[in-house]
């Protein structure tokens, strides 16, 4: 079971390296001229200077302007004579270090007051620095820690964010980091993705690493008769999962045996559903979804246990015929069959999440083409799924993403015309991180029917996603 490597760590600066937190309570409270109290914590903590001094100014104080001058003067002032780092923060930053590890500094407060704590820190410990001055947005906003993460060249679903408030944990999640809570001043509760220490005493690269998530990579794939028509299909579909790195696999018209012979030669776990879908496993399979009797239409599922978590995988495989785009104008009546039975497969799956939807819907995506509704992508798209290669690679233009088919460029009908190209299978998901999604053919396959000697032993390309899973 693979982890995501870790690229980064992202470090918050008041309260959770510097025990700052304490400093800038008293600036406050030294502005507004009064004690603070619980309720005020919301507009004190975490925030930039700019929404503290609207928030006194409104209390009938004087101009926003003068009270976030006010404040900046008191906290420097502060900072400069009694800056105090957290416990563990430079044995963590130091072992980080040894380890290779980049980290950053992403703060809420302004370039001059971070530049001063850099200094009492050592600014050589961080390979960037982000502060409230270098965004258009910052806290609880996530594009502080996105602009981090561009300026280290890494991925926020494989960097930790270390911090310490509520509003500086909501903009590293919402950028997509793993969050190390170590609660100043407010307490913190848990949450999927979240961790949350009294200190950040006894850390390291290795403990930080493995609070990334799990990463999860999903193949759908169509065998096309199980593989038969190619010589040694079996050895080749082995070969391509392999290759692939595949965790999970759903499969479409597997010729009856196909997944657990696939299963058996892999040492994996697998669900057989009807004569026509599958599912393969490296990771145990823990409860088996849907119809097993499933006729050579419909879906079948399997929940997939991944670490400590359990994700629901199900594979569907939609009706081929009266395919929309052989007309050159869309009729959503071509469709009805094929709708009723993606309705069907919603209503199966339900609101679980996470889940994964793979398959071959036999048709477009209404993501691809502005000629038609495609109303089957679009119900899964109301239903709450999204389609992972799309989220990968926004244009359809520039990543067509096209898995029918590279072995049909002429239609069999004998009419000599060109087979429409087109994206129709497809790894939706609900509730995970994608991180990568692409299509997949081995070598340069022969059109049919000269297909025999293929190493690409299927007329659908596959697609392969690679998800993390928190």
């Amino acid at each position: 079971m693979t982890r995501l490597p870790l690229q980064a760590v992202l470090f918050d600066m008041d309260g959770t390296l510097v025990d700052t937190e304490r400093l800038w309570w008293e600036a406050v409270e030294q502005v507004a001229g009064r004690p603070l109290t619980d309720a005020d914590r919301p507009d004190v903590l975490g925030r930039p200077v700019e929404h503290t001094a609207a928030w006194l100014a409104a209390s009938g104080g004087a101009p926003v302007a003068d009270l976030a001058a006010a404040l900046h003067r008191e906290f420097a002032d502060r900072v400069r004579t009694g800056i105090v780092p957290r416990p563990g923060a430079l044995d963590l930053l130091d072992a980080l270090a040894r380890d290779g590890v980049p980290t950053a500094l992403v703060t809420a407060s302004p370039r001059a007051v971070a530049d001063t704590v850099l200094d009492v820190l050592g600014a050589d410990r961080f390979a960037v620095s982000v502060t409230a001055d270098d965004t258009e947005h910052t806290k609880p906003a996530p594009d502080p820690y996105l602009a981090a993460c561009r300026a280290l060249g890494v991925d926020p679903a494989a960097c930790v964010a270390v911090e310490d408030t509520e509003t500086g944990v909501r903009s590293a999640e919402a950028a997509g980091c793993t969050v190390l809570a170590v609660p100043s001043l407010a307490p913190i509760g848990t949450a999927p993705g979240r961790t949350v220490r009294a200190s950040l005493t006894g850390l390291d690269s290795r403990r930080l690493a493995a609070l990334l998530p799990y990463e999860l990579r999903v193949l759908s794939w169509n065998l096309w008769y199980g593989g038969t028509k190619v010589r040694d299909h079996r050895a080749k579909q082995l070969k391509i999962i392999a290759e692939t790195g595949a965790d999970v696999v759903g499969l479409q018209e597997t010729y009856g045996t196909a997944a657990q012979e696939l299963a058996d030669a892999l040492g994996w776990h697998h669900h057989r559903a009807g004569e026509n879908l599958g599912i393969l496993s490296r990771h145990p399979i823990t409860a088996r979804l849907g119809d097993p009797d499933v006729g050579f239409y419909g879906a079948a599922g399997a929940r997939i246990a991944v670490g400590d978590r359990e994700v629901d995988v199900w594979t569907a495989h939609l009706d081929y015929r009266c395919y929309g785009p052989y007309d050159p104008v869309f009729d959503a009546r071509h469709e009805e069959v094929r709708l009723a039975q993606m309705r069907d497969t919603l209503d199966r799956i339900g609101d679980a999440s996470p889940v994964v939807l793979v398959g071959d819907f036999n048709c477009p995506s209404h993501l691809d083409r502005p000629d038609g509704g495609w109303p089957v992508t679009r119900a899964a798209e109301e239903a709450g799924l999204r389609d992972s290669y799309r989220e990968a690679h926004p244009d359809p233009a520039a990543a067509p993403g096209h898995t029918w088919s590279p072995v049909h460029p002429v239609r069999e009908d004998g009419s000599g015309g060109p087979e429409p190209q087109d994206r129709i299978d497809y790894v939706l998901h609900r509730g995970l991180t994608v991180l990568d999604s692409r299509t997949v053919v081995t070598g340069t396959p022969h059109p049919w029917p000269d297909v025999a000697g293929n190493d690409w032993p299927s007329d659908h390309a596959a697609v392969l996603t690679t998800f993390a899973v928190r």
